[in-house]
C-alpha cells in the first residue's frame, strides 16, 4: 500500500529588501508536494501575493539558503527545515 508524501513543513525567513517586499521576516509554511528544488519555490512564492510578486520578480536576484547554507536555484530542499531568501551581498 503506497502512501501519499507527508507535507513539507518548513521555516521560510527573509532578509533585507525581500522581507522589506514580502512584509515579514519569518513565517511557517506547508510547501505543496510538487515542490522540489528552489526553484520551484520561488516560483510558488511568486503567486503568493502582491508583496511575494514583487520580492520573486527576478528570481536571479535573490540568493538562497537550506538549513543555514548558501544553495543554488537548482538545489533539492529534501528534508530541510529552514529556507531563507536574501539579496545577493556585495564586498566593500
Amino acid at each position: 500500500m503506497n502512501q501519499a508524501p507527508a507535507p513539507h513543513d518548513i521555516s521560510i525567513r527573509y532578509f533585507a529588501w525581500v522581507r522589506e517586499k514580502v512584509g515579514c521576516s519569518e513565517e511557517r509554511v506547508t510547501l505543496p508536494d510538487s515542490l522540489q528544488t528552489i526553484a520551484d519555490v520561488i516560483g510558488w512564492m511568486q503567486s503568493r501575493g502582491d508583496g511575494y510578486a514583487a520580492a520573486f520578480a527576478v528570481p536571479n536576484a535573490v540568493r538562497a539558503a537550506l538549513d543555514q547554507k548558501h544553495v543554488k536555484a537548482d538545489a533539492k530542499i529534501g528534508d530541510a527545515r529552514e529556507i531563507a531568501f536574501f539579496p545577493p551581498v556585495t564586498g566593500g
